[in-house]
């Protein structure tokens, strides 16, 4: 990252400061040079005080208020109160909280530095967050039902603070700060919560607890004194690296706290870096009030859940949905030259190491399948991605797929619809993006790597891991992916040492490409899967394949075989000897040539011959070797007792069968010698110079002798360290091969615990599915398109007589008991329509059922066959049966009452009727039947006050209802003034509905009254 330098203004030094385009700011807010100033300078060592972060919703502002009472004016921190303001209201939150204590309480303003000792509240319609000590305002970007300021200033706070951040999550609704309480845990501030049951609403302390990643859990007015105890007293703050760690760590601590780690886990620690270790230790032994290390140490040994619980805090895990969105823009640009070069049909292999929840592993996901839409034929391409990580909780929710609400800060509205499905208060990953990712435990300490990779992403993990460890993952990684594959590392993270492993394509975002560097394994030290580390010992070269004195013949069959040769040839004394000289058989009396070497016994032509033959012996042999053709040494002197006698050597390649091929016959034939040579007198003219040509011819063969052995030896030097190398080539290749094997098997293992987990997922699905199927006791049939069973329930065999073995035959070829006939005929119009069907079928033994016929749709939307329900309603039928019957008894009873009588349902319809009321009004039954009250007579009874009464009889069955009077003109009786009495019937104290209404004329007498009021 480069730095730009702002020109001093009078009076003033320069000031270094972060690039512009670094710097968040509102859109419409122009980059000022004080701003650039004031954001570039960093805090002094004075100003590192803590920096408390409040964040609250729905009912905080009761919180706030025990927050602040019970914290002092002299706590030596800074409070920022960030809550959700309405965007369209003047805020009075400033007002209220300083009736709670005695620091200043200040509204924000856009480049306020923070002060110790004092209140800070975020204004309305403002997102906030801070930089170098400065609260910066920027104008929301997100809708108000997704912005999520909490986060957005506890995200900013974790990066400024650090260690001096402090966040504390109050009542609220949502799920607000859970986000960003992690970012401030990765950085090694603390995170308090105000504990849920004391809350108003305790949607956001629940939701912050359940990240697992809080400190202190308390009332909203314990919090301050717990605040300050951490502040206030060194032994509960984390120590600083630079102090010595053998003041405050004693010897071997450590690592019998990775050793009990290791036990209880499988998972060694020891290759991380020692202060992020000793940090995360630490927030534990405060947590339990421990200050020493060997008590620590005892306490892990006592409890077994607090190792658990120490393992989570080390594996911290903070991510989001595209974490850095720049970095996956240049990664995308990056990807599409890549995808374009990738052969149809073939797979796109990613590796992201390090998952925790999945978020990021399906971000990759996303933005892969978004590229396969921008490269033409890159539609023919498959994803595979491997989603590694040690926490096997971690791995289970990123499977699960689901996402609380808050994910929509992070995630587009139009990715959101794409690739997320709205379920339970969040968001569930659809299937075509969860189908590309294959999540699985994998510890990169100890695991063999994934291999063949298009795209390794390593984002922040190599940050928390040792330099050594890191020494050794990176040629892993060049081992892992293909020429041109795509390393991606968090911006905190570097090559450093590696980089002719890897072409830098983004210095900023760490986006590497993998270049040709040969052998980039064998630099891995200290590996359990690096095969190649094992330095074994270079393979000889064989030795020649002449044969030696102790190879394998039938001596039978040879010597016969060789005494074929010299019969048909040669009849003078003969060796058989191989390339080495090493005599194989003797033919003849050979002893006037031959005699044994002094010292251990051997048969090497070369140790026995006379010293006045070695010479012409050895070079003809050499000759005969290395020509592949007969030599022949004439006159040559052997010196025996009887004087000096001349010999002709013939070294003779054998090549009669392949049982003699590679050995050569050494012949010695003796030739006439004249007397003077026999008897060694010297010819005349023969001086002592006349042994100088002699002389000089042996100096000549030595000489060339010697030369050629040392060509020879060269040769053979180069030929050895050839094939030292060609073995050792090999051997690498197997060993690499092995590598692959190792990694294969691993993304094998990690593909079946995938299966696994998904069949054990199937069989609880299915196991549930069977006893929600049980429980409902419906007749259920599944067919597919050609109407074959594909699964039934055990009440069909009420129905249709069905066994286990039914199923994949035609549902047409059983007969059922139902008094229908149009079953198949309603399964193919449901299937060709795409339609419902629905119908109460009796059966043949009477009972009832009202069967239902749907399409089958699968989770994609796809239409695979049809459902057939039959839902027993035989008590219904027969229920209705009664309730028709007593309709028609009560009707009789009403048609023979003498008075004038209507039976009215809850709409005011006519159910039955009085003979004396048809008489009255002059009316007739299908006239009266079924009609609304308002509509008889013309709408004579029409009126708003009868309507009403008859509504509150109906409400309040309980109350009578007599003499209404009634006046109305009416078609066939005339003008008429009644007395309406009656009530609602009820059956058993239950309601039915209906009511029974009455009527006299007024005047009459109470002769005229029936003898009793008609109830229930």
């Amino acid at each position: 990252m480069q730095s730009n330098e702002i020109p001093p203004a009078p009076g003033q030094s320069a000031v270094v400061i972060t690039p512009a385009a670094d710097l968040p700011r509102d859109a419409d807010e122009p980059l000022t040079p004080t701003l650039l100033r004031e954001a570039g300078r960093p805090g002094k060592p004075a100003d590192q005080f803590p920096v408390v972060g409040l964040g609250g919703s729905a009912g905080s502002l009761v919180a706030f208020e025990q927050f602040l009472r019970a914290m002092p004016a002299d706590s030596g921190m800074a409070f920022v109160v960030v809550t959700h303001l309405s965007a369209d209201q003047e805020s009075e939150l400033t007002q209220v909280l300083q009736h709670f204590t005695k620091m200043p309480v200040l509204e924000v303003t856009d480049g306020l530095r923070v002060r110790p000792n004092h209140v800070y509240v975020i204004p309305p319609n403002r997102d906030m967050s801070i930089l170098h000590g400065m609260l910066l305002l920027f104008v929301p970007t997100q809708p108000p039902g997704r912005r999520l300021p909490i986060d957005f200033f506890f995200q900013s706070l974790a990066k400024d603070a650090r260690e001096r951040a402090v966040c504390v999550v109050c009542s609220g609704l949502g799920a607000d700060g859970s986000l960003g309480l992690k970012m401030v845990m990765e950085n090694f501030g603390m995170v308090m919560v105000q504990a849920p049951e004391t809350a108003e609403f305790d949607s956001m302390p629940r939701a912050a607890l359940a990240t697992e990643f809080v400190d202190y859990v308390l009332p909203a007015d314990q919090l301050p004194a717990k605040l300050l105890d951490f502040v206030r007293h060194p032994g509960a703050r984390p120590r600083r690296p630079e102090e010595p760690e053998s003041a405050v760590k004693p010897a071997h601590a450590l690592q019998k706290i990775f050793h009990l780690i290791r036990a209880q886990t499988g998972h060694d620690f020891s290759f991380y870096k020692r202060n992020t270790v000793f940090r995360r230790i630490e927030r534990r032994m405060n947590s339990h009030q421990i200050q020493e290390f060997t008590h620590y140490v005892r306490y892990l040994q006592a409890n077994p859940a607090e190792v658990l619980a120490l393992f989570k805090e080390l594996l911290i895990g903070v991510t989001k949905f595209f974490r850095d969105r720049e970095a996956f823009e240049h990664l995308r640009q990056r990807l599409l030259p890549l995808l374009r070069q990738k052969p149809a049909k073939s797979t796109v292999r990613v590796w992201a190491p390090g998952c925790s929840t999945g978020e990021e592993a399906y971000s990759l996901a996303i933005t892969l399948l978004e590229c396969l839409e921008d490269v033409e034929g890159a539609k023919y391409l498959k994803i595979q991605i491997f989603a590694t990580d040690i926490n096997a909780e971690g791995i289970d929710l990123a499977r699960a797929g689901y996402y609380p609400a808050t994910i929509a800060a992070d995630v587009s509205p139009e990715r959101l619809r794409r690739f997320f499905t709205p379920a339970e208060g969040g968001y569930r990953i659809r299937k075509e993006v969860r189908n590309v990712v294959v999540f699985a435990l994998h510890d990169l300490n100890k695991d063999a790597p994934f291999t063949k990779l298009d795209l390794l992403v390593c984002r922040n993990l190599l940050i928390y891991l040792s330099a050594e460890l890191q020494k050794n993952l990176i040629p892993v990684f060049h081992y892992a992916l293909n020429p041109g594959g795509l390393l991606f590392l968090g911006p905190s993270e570097n090559l450093a040492g590696f980089q002719e492993m890897f072409q830098p394509l983004d210095v900023k975002w760490k986006l590497s490409r993998r270049t040709e560097t040969p052998s980039s394994v064998t630099r891995v030290a200290n590996f359990p899967f690096a095969l190649a580390r094992q330095h074994t010992q270079p393979i000889p070269a064989p030795a020649s394949a002449s044969m030696s004195s102790t190879s394998s013949r039938k001596e039978g069959a040879f010597a016969g075989l060789v005494q074929r040769v010299l019969l048909r040839q040669y009849t003078p004394p003969a060796v058989v000897i191989n390339a080495k000289g090493e005599i194989l058989y003797v033919n003849g009396r050979t002893g006037r040539y031959l005699e044994p070497a002094p010292g251990l016994g051997g048969m090497n032509i070369f140790d026995m011959a006379r010293a006045e033959l070695n010479y012409e012996l050895s070079e003809a042999v050499h000759e005969a070797a290395a020509t592949r053709q007969h030599v022949v040494a004439d006159n040559v002197k052997l010196h025996l007792d009887t004087g000096v006698q001349l010999l002709r050597l013939t070294v003779k390649v054998l090549e009669e069968s392949e049982q003699l091929s590679g050995l050569l016959l050494v012949v010695f034939e003796e030739q006439p010698t004249p007397r003077k040579v026999r008897l060694g007198k010297p010819a005349a003219g023969s001086s002592p110079d006349a042994q100088v040509p002699t002389l000089e011819k042996e100096l000549h063969y030595t000489r060339h002798r010697l030369q050629t052995t040392i060509e020879e030896m060269e040769s053979s030097l180069e030929e050895l360290q050839s094939a030292n190398e060609e073995l050792q080539s090999t051997n690498e290749e197997a060993m690499t091969n092995k590598e692959e094997m190792q990694s294969l098997n691993e993304e094998l293992m990690t593909l079946n615990t995938q299966y696994l987990s998904k069949t054990e997922e199937l069989s609880q699905a299915a196991n549930d599915m069977k006893n929600l199927l049980d429980a409902t006791e419906i007749a259920t049939i599944f067919l597919d398109n050609d109407m074959v069973i594909k699964r039934f329930t055990p009440p069909v065999h009420r129905i249709i007589p069905l066994l286990p073995a039914d199923v994949g035959r035609p549902v047409t070829h059983f007969a059922n008991s139902l008094r229908y006939e149009h079953l198949d005929h309603d399964v193919r119009q449901v299937l060709a329509r795409l339609v419902t069907v629905e119908a109460n079928i009796q059966t043949t033994q009477g009972e009832w059922f009202a069967m239902r016929i749907l399409p089958y749709r699968t989770l994609d939307n796809y239409i695979s066959g049809a459902v057939i329900t039959f839902t027993d309603i035989t008590s219904l039928k027969n229920l209705e049966t009664q309730l028709q019957a007593s309709t028609r008894f009560a009707e009789s009873i009403v048609e023979t009452m003498r008075e004038p009588l209507l039976v009215l349902d809850a709409q005011q319809r006519v159910l039955a009727f009085s003979g004396a009321f048809a008489r009255l009004f002059g009316l007739t039954a299908a006239r009266i039947k079924g009609l609304p009250l308002r509509e008889l007579d013309g709408g004579a009874w029409q009126q708003p006050a009868l309507a009403q009464r008859l509504e509150e009889a109906l409400r309040h069955p309980d109350e009578l209802f007599e003499d209404f009077e009634f006046t109305a003109t009416f078609p066939g009786a005339g003008p008429r003034a009644l007395l309406l009495y009656g009530r609602a019937i009820t059956s058993h104290g239950a309601q039915t509905g209906w009511l029974l209404l009455g009527m006299q004329e007024a005047g009459a007498g109470p002769a005229g009254l029936p003898a009793a009021r008609p109830t229930a």
